[in-house]
């Protein structure tokens, strides 16, 4: 009877060695199983040798994401329309602003493409971006849209949020005073805006504020006539005046003095501040 093979006769014939790790056709030169042994694809190219240290890192500051950098510009360009930095019927390149603000032309381009949305200005082919005139009756409009909006919303929270949820919004308030004290119109909008959303925020309504601030972005761009007035003394006195109607209309809110509170909030959102 013919002698049966034994163990190591067999693993020859499979292949494996005595250390049972496989072939050596089928081993690393470190001895681990290549990725040909786990039935990965492999390619017989040559591979491309990678460093042995990490490369040093440049001592640059970090690059920006576009989108970053893109909403960074929209800022600039909004400040520097509601400061009157940007003049109504002016045409800007995309180039010319991107070297103003030190960047390429790129991210000013999507940022002015953006306000041509919002209605802040239009292209001009070949040219750039036009910065739209606005007049009295876009302003009429706009006051008209404003307090169909959000007068309702606010006399409906007159009736049902407490005095101490109305104070949390002091330090809002308080802001727009100081902000107003600047005659910056750009600080004073940053800080009218942030009033506006903490008082509508208390709806709980995202898109309400999603279009009470599309609206506020329009009533801050150059007007041909607004109630903000022009920066100045007398533009300054004019801000420090909205920024009072908003301590009044807190301070009449907290007192559930709902007359009170309607007249202000009539007058203060139908107004342009």
């Amino acid at each position: 009877m013919p002698a049966q093979p034994g163990v190591a006769d067999v693993d020859r014939e499979r292949g494996i060695t005595a250390d049972g790790a496989g072939p050596a056709a089928v081993r690393g030169d470190t001895g681990g199983v290549t990725d040909a042994a786990r039935g990965e694809h492999t390619h017989s190219e040559t591979p491309i040798p990678l460093p042995r240290t990490p490369l040093p890192r440049t001592p640059e500051r970090p690059v920006l994401q576009r989108s970053s950098v893109r909403g960074q510009i929209l800022d600039a360009l909004r400040a520097a329309l509601a400061g009157g930095e940007l003049t109504p019927g002016e045409v800007y390149s995309a180039p010319a602003l991107g070297e103003r603000f030190g960047v390429s032309a790129t991210p000013v381009r999507e940022a002015m493409q953006q306000l041509a949305i919002e209605g802040a200005v239009e292209v001009v082919p070949n040219r750039g971006f036009r910065v739209v005139r606005r007049g009295a009756r876009e302003l009429a409009e706009l006051a008209e849209v404003r307090a169909l909006l959000q007068v309702p919303v606010v006399m409906r929270l007159a009736r049902t949020v407490s005095a101490d949820r109305w104070g949390e919004l002091r330090p809002l308030a308080d802001e727009t005073a100081r902000a107003a004290s600047t005659g910056c119109r750009a600080t004073y909008g940053d800080a009218d805006r942030a009033f506006h959303r903490g008082v509508l925020g208390l709806a709980g309504n995202e898109q309400l504020l999603q279009i009470a601030d599309d609206l506020h972005r329009r009533t801050q761009l150059p007007l041909g006539v607004g109630h903000l007035g022009d920066v100045g003394s007398g533009g300054r006195v004019e801000l420090m005046a909205d920024a009072a109607e908003h301590i009044a209309l807190l301070d009449a809110l907290m007192a559930e003095d709902l007359e009170a509170a309607c007249c202000l909030v009539e007058k203060h959102f139908g107004a342009m501040g």
